[in-house]
Parts: structure tokens; C-alpha cells; sequence
């Protein structure tokens, strides 16, 4: 396929999809949202490939959604044109996804970084839900994944005033694991999803799956889902590899198997 508004690469194991419609500041319109969720699913289909990195520009991650194709859509024609079930077909995507942050990440843009397994800011990054000042709220995740993140109070004053979040502040509340200079933030996220494409890859699979269940059920159920994956993974080559690699004091061989 090819893309109009993103540009993709792979090395090594790792997938890198950067968003690429500089003129608008890479907001997100229907036709790129279907190209990032086209190439996250082709990189989650390939064998070769392990980790996803998924960036923007040094100026913006993503400044929101593309305003001109909505302000005119009356409620039933944003009723059919469905235009989250997108964003539904991203949280299916096994493999984990790192997100590597500069410049303005807005509106869809927070939310699109909120769906990342794991955020890595430059120190130029700004998170924020402005939907407000456009007349309408975050439709995509924004006020619910924003609240679990950072609470209550932060996210409500964040969405009812459009208000900016710092890559600083971002990181003492854990919405990103860790802030750098800018011209380093791609580097950073390839370098952490080297070592995570070093791990065995249906471990880091269920893995991925029982971490993100903590957000969304309750403890006793998340912890029942987690004792299962952990069961699973006995079932598996790379269980009975790594293990038997600790035993012998050598490095294990993964399979995937």
C-alpha cells in the first residue's frame, strides 16, 4: 500500500511508522488514521518484526484532529461514519507500541498517544485535550484513559479548559516513563524497543495483554486474567528454553513458539 501522510521503515526487528502531514501539523484526518492503522496491523502481521515505534515531527506529534473534514458533518452523519471503530482496531495490535513524543500532541493527538504501550517525550513535548474550545469533548479515549492516568482533578481541569500538560509534568504524573532532548526521543524509543524485541515474543505478548487489562476491570478479575496468561506461557518452547538457559548459565534462544 502505498501512504500519502505516513512514512514507514524497519530495522532489525523494530517497525517505525512516523506521521508525516507537516503543513497541518500532522493532525489526523480520516485518510491518515486509516494509513497508521493499516501499517500497525502490517507490522503486527509480519514475523520479522517485533516492536512498533510510532513518532511525528520535532514540531508535532500530532496537533489533533483535522477540523475542516467535521465542522460541518451534522450528528447522524458522525454517527455513520463510525470513525472510531479506526481507533478500536489499534488496541488489537499485539505487538507493543512505543511512542516517541516531541512537539504538540493535542486533542486526537493526546489520545492517539494514550494508546501506545509506552511513551517516550522529548523535552519540547505538550500533551492537552482542547476539544472544549472547539464546542465539543475528547470522542476518542480522551477523558476517560487522561483520568485514569493522571486523576481526577488534573484531567477535569486539563478538559474543561483546553489547558496544556509539559513533557515534565507528564512525567511526574506517568504519563510518559521518561523525558530527553529532543533530537534524541527516536533514538531513545528505538534503543527501548531493541531490548524489549530481545524478550521472548509470546511472553511479551500476554505480557502486553495483562498490563493494559489493569486499566480497564477490577483487581480480582485482572489478577485472575494475569494468573492465566502465566499459566499459558508453560504451555510454550520458550518457557521450557528460558528456563533451562537459566539453569545452564547461558543466554536463551528464543523461538517464538
Amino acid at each position: 500500500m502505498g501512504y500519502q501522510h505516513i512514512l514507514v521503515s524497519a530495522e532489525e526487528k523494530i517497525g517505525i511508522l512516523r506521521m508525516n502531514r507537516p503543513n497541518v501539523l500532522n493532525a489526523l484526518n480520516q485518510v491518515s488514521m486509516e494509513e497508521i492503522v493499516h501499517a500497525l496491523e502490517a507490522f503486527d502481521a509480519d514475523d520479522s518484526i517485533s516492536c512498533i515505534v510510532l513518532t511525528g515531527s520535532e514540531k508535532a506529534w500530532a496537533a489533533g484532529a483535522d477540523i475542516t473534514e467535521m465542522a460541518d458533518a451534522t450528528a447522524i452523519e458522525m454517527l455513520y461514519r463510525d470513525q472510531f471503530a479506526q481507533w478500536e482496531r489499534i488496541k488489537r495490535i499485539h505487538k507493543p507500541i512505543i511512542g516517541a513524543v516531541s512537539g504538540y500532541a493535542l486533542g486526537g493527538g493526546c489520545e492517539l498517544a494514550m494508546l501506545c504501550d509506552i511513551l517516550i517525550a522529548s523535552e519540547t513535548a505538550k500533551f492537552g485535550q482542547p476539544e472544549i474550545r472547539v464546542g465539543v469533548i475528547p470522542g476518542a479515549g480522551g477523558t476517560q484513559r487522561l483520568t485514569r492516568i493522571v486523576g481526577k482533578s488534573r484531567a477535569m481541569e486539563m478538559v474543561l479548559t483546553g489547558e496544556m500538560m509539559s513533557a515534565d509534568e507528564a512525567y511526574q504524573r506517568g504519563l510518559v516513563s521518561k523525558v530527553v532532548p529532543v533530537e534524541v526521543v527516536v533514538d531513545e524509543a528505538v534503543a527501548l524497543a531493541r531490548r524489549i524485541a530481545s524478550q521472548p515474543p509470546l511472553a511479551v505478548r500476554l505480557a502486553k495483554e495483562s498490563v493494559l487489562k489493569a486499566y480497564e476491570t477490577s483487581l480480582s478479575e485482572g489478577l485472575e486474567f494475569e494468573r492465566k496468561n502465566f499459566y499459558l506461557l508453560f504451555a510454550s518452547e520458550d518457557q521450557k528454553e528460558g528456563m533451562q538457559a537459566f539453569k545452564e548459565k547461558r543466554d536463551p534462544r528464543w523461538q517464538g513458539k
